[in-house]
């Protein structure tokens, strides 16, 4: 097709790069419903959580902090969820909560994906004495137990979401920085940088146009890999009353305090955020795996985009194999 468009034609040009674009959209949708069925299932769990976190003003049917009249009411038609020991309903403190724990489990993750890329990079890349002093720095900080650390930074500087998201972000960027060194010492080799280091590119481009592309399915595959387990630690922390402090509706300080006390009483209050943050983790977590497993170069086998496809002969049953490129 590329043959019958002039040059000139800038819009067929951009018909075509649509089309592509959308085929491998939906070539990937398709596959991951097909192999990996309890991704898609996590994949959709994340897409609720997103559109849940984002109108959460339009789903609540109450505000997050509004007072209703009716103190521990059970799960009724009209608070569906009940209603907590300050009479606010469950359902609209759950829905918010969804929103705390997509701004912590995205910008976070971001966070930290973005620090052990750059420190990754820097040094599988650059080698010698840099690499020697940062591997050494990385092991005295992975040393140290995450948790405990987390409680002594943020008794000493207040809770507060921002506190928690750069905490969180700064601690979990230094663990995944040797996973990527090791993924940039495997790349440096290869004969597209040894060209462009022949050709006299910087160390910038070559960075940032031959190497970042090439891992970024590795990256995709840890940041999603990343986000259950932050908003486990954000829930522990606030659980913990070191974490988002209240009366933000985090689904781990809605598990303490009133949660907790009247948990016998009035158990749905314990109930529902519990079985919404175990929903969320579980289908983050199939999620991730699932993009890990099909966008991870090294675990497609034979029927991923750089395997090898065996297709039968037409006499005796003979093999033939021929690379696919899609």
């Amino acid at each position: 097709m590329k043959n019958y468009i002039k040059k000139g034609s800038g819009v067929a040009d951009k018909r075509v790069t649509r089309r592509k674009r959308h085929s491998r959209s939906v070539g990937f949708v398709i596959r991951l419903v097909k192999e990996k069925p309890l991704g898609a299932v996590g994949g959709i769990i994340t897409l609720l959580l997103l559109f849940t976190g984002i109108f959460a003003d339009f789903l609540a049917p109450y505000g997050m902090n509004e007072i209703t009249g009716e103190f521990l009411a059970p799960p009724s038609t009209r608070f569906w969820l009940g209603t907590d020991n300050l009479g606010r309903d469950m359902l609209s403190r759950v829905i918010y909560g969804a929103r705390v724990s997509m701004i912590v489990g995205l910008t976070a993750p971001t966070l930290a994906t973005c620090l052990s890329v750059t420190i990754g990079m820097l040094c599988g890349y650059i080698g010698g004495k840099f690499d020697l002093i940062a591997q050494r720095f990385l092991e005295v900080v992975g040393a140290a137990p995450r948790l405990p650390v987390l409680l002594i930074i943020v008794s000493l500087v207040g809770p507060g979401m921002w506190t928690l998201i750069i905490c969180l972000g700064v601690l979990n960027g230094f663990g995944p920085s040797r996973w990527m060194r090791g993924i940039i010492l495997s790349f440096k080799n290869n004969m597209y940088v040894r060209a462009a280091k022949a050709v006299g590119s910087p160390t910038s481009r070559i960075l940032t146009r031959h190497l970042l592309p090439n891992v970024m399915p590795f990256i995709i595959t840890g940041f999603t890999s990343a986000v259950p387990g932050i908003i486990l630690t954000e829930a522990a922390l606030s659980f913990l009353g070191f974490g988002i402090p209240p009366p933000a509706p985090s689904w781990g300080g809605m598990l303490s305090g009133p949660g907790r006390a009247n948990m016998f009483l009035a158990p749905w209050m314990a109930i529902w955020p519990g079985l919404a943050l175990s929903i969320v983790v579980y289908g983050i977590s199939m999620f991730g795996d699932a993009l890990r497993d099909i966008l991870d170069p090294r675990l497609r086998g034979g029927a991923g985009r750089y395997g090898v496809r065996v297709k039968k002969g037409k006499k005796g049953g003979e093999a033939n194999q021929s690379s696919t490129t899609e």
